[in-house]
């Protein structure tokens, strides 16, 4: 019988997280306060996050610990399995050699607990009584309530519409650990209310439900702001994916992989498993091409620009360094509601920009033409957005056989789609369908900002 799988121990959960910053040749630049357009110093964090994680967002320490409650935490599904997808190469027909990740084995279903933990317990530390945050698809949210009733904090949820409606087993998961959804745009902020005003039917986008969150948590003294993605010391929680599959590849006595693939929303999946194996490359001289895969309706690195911008649509963060398609563009509403986000994270921008990293862009109706094959391959139902990395995967897996050359390809399978079956009836009754975004709409879009922009 074929080895399929490759576990690990408990003990073998590693004992850091790793911060690519510490490597990387080109530092990322600074942000800006928007109204000074001076750099931001990490007190200006305060409000939002605790010192803790400000600390760990501006480090430039190569290893930073992980805190042995974390630790204890992360052992209820931690490690994580790795798969040989024979299942998939024999669909193909391919001579390339197919492992994923697979973190949907989670209490929530997806890697998000892997920075839900750690930031409530660092909440909890510091004496926070509430935590608010954004969601997509509902991963994140899910990730984060389950967080916070461990550690006994009040969660406020604030739900990108679209998917409040199309995804509510989600927002009763949420419920069920105990926190408080609310569909974004909302009236209960004035950043959802000045939203809504202009526009009562949006569909919402995580820019918007970043701008509500933010705002509740600035204006209460107990109450402090998570966030899913983006920020470093989110991607640093992450890595723990890449150092658990590198060791897993050692124990199966695999060579390092030609190839690492993950879903791109806002980074912090891609950067979980691609940041250890590109310290392969920085550090010991390896060549393993790390991809990025995005929605093309929603091509912030493929099609965007890289300049300052805001994180959130109300213009409430520091501008950051980042590629992207404009604060105010609200992406198509396709159901990988997890990637709907405008922007990239400050530390991917910069790895992009220096070439170390490379993106692809993958239709709507691509995606699910992939996650039906791999379905029926490998007998688990993806998420939509973990759609994307298998869409990649395959692409590069065909590649290869049409060349007549065998190579490893890891990717990401980050959460099941347990609860993303309307997408696929959807998919099933044609409704799903391919989305171009023009450029014209990126264009009109990028001219709106009136932000700094950086130089080539």
């Amino acid at each position: 019988m074929k080895n399929r799988k490759i576990n690990l121990e408990e003990s073998e959960i590693p004992e850091n997280w790793y911060n690519i910053i510490a490597d990387m040749p080109n530092k990322p630049l600074p942000p800006l306060n928007p109204g000074t357009m001076q750099p931001l110093g990490p007190e200006a964090l305060a409000p939002l996050f605790p010192e803790a994680l400000i600390k760990q967002e501006v480090t430039t320490d190569k290893w930073v610990t992980i805190p042995d409650e974390v630790r204890n935490m992360y052992s209820i599904w931690r490690p994580t399995p790795m798969y040989r997808a024979y299942g998939l190469e024999k669909a193909l027909d391919t001579p390339a050699k197919i492992y994923y990740k697979y973190e949907g084995v989670s209490p929530s279903g997806s890697h998000k607990p892997n920075t839900a933990i750690p930031q409530a317990y660092y909440n909890k530390q510091e004496g926070v009584k509430r935590i608010t945050t954004e969601t997509g698809a509902g991963q994140w949210g899910s990730a984060l309530s389950f967080a916070c009733q461990h550690f006994g904090l009040e969660c406020d949820v604030y739900m990108v519409r679209l998917s409040y409606k199309d995804k509510p087993y989600r927002k009763m998961m949420m419920n069920t650990w105990g926190a408080n959804v609310y569909p974004s745009p909302s009236d209960r902020t004035e950043a959802g209310r000045k939203i809504l005003a202009e526009f009562p039917d949006s569909p919402g986008s995580l820019g918007i439900a970043i701008s509500e969150a933010v705002e509740m948590a600035a204006t209460r003294d107990d109450t402090k702001y998570a966030l899913g993605s983006v920020l470093n010391h989110v991607k640093l929680h992450q890595t723990i994916i890449g150092l658990e599959a590198i060791k897993q590849l050692e124990k199966a006595g695999s060579d390092m992989p030609d190839i690492v693939i993950a879903p791109f929303g806002g980074g912090s999946n891609f950067a979980g498993l691609s940041f250890p194996f590109l310290r392969l490359n920085l550090e010991e001289g390896n060549n393993i091409r790390c991809i990025a895969s995005e929605p093309s309706s929603c091509p912030k690195l493929t099609r965007g620009v890289f300049r300052y911008d805001f994180g959130d649509t109300a213009g409430m963060t520091p501008l950051l360094p980042m590629y992207t398609l404009g604060h105010d563009f609200i992406p198509a509403p396709i159901h990988a509601g997890g990637l709907r986000y405008h922007g990239a994270g400050v530390i991917v921008s910069q790895l992009l920009k220096d070439k170390l990293i490379e993106a692809q862009s993958h239709d709507n109706l691509e995606i699910f033409d992939a996650g039906v094959l791999f379905a029926r391959s490998e007998g688990i139902i993806p998420a939509p957005e973990a759609n994307h990395g298998i869409a990649t995967a395959i692409k590069e897996a065909k590649k290869c056989k049409e060349e007549g050359v065998s190579k490893t390809i890891l990717f990401n399978l980050c959460g099941h789609g347990n609860f993303d079956m309307k997408a696929y009836d959807d998919y099933f009754s044609g409704k799903i369908k391919s989305h171009e975004l023009g450029q014209e709409e990126i264009d009109q879009s990028i001219a709106k900002l009136n932000t700094p922009e950086i130089p080539a």
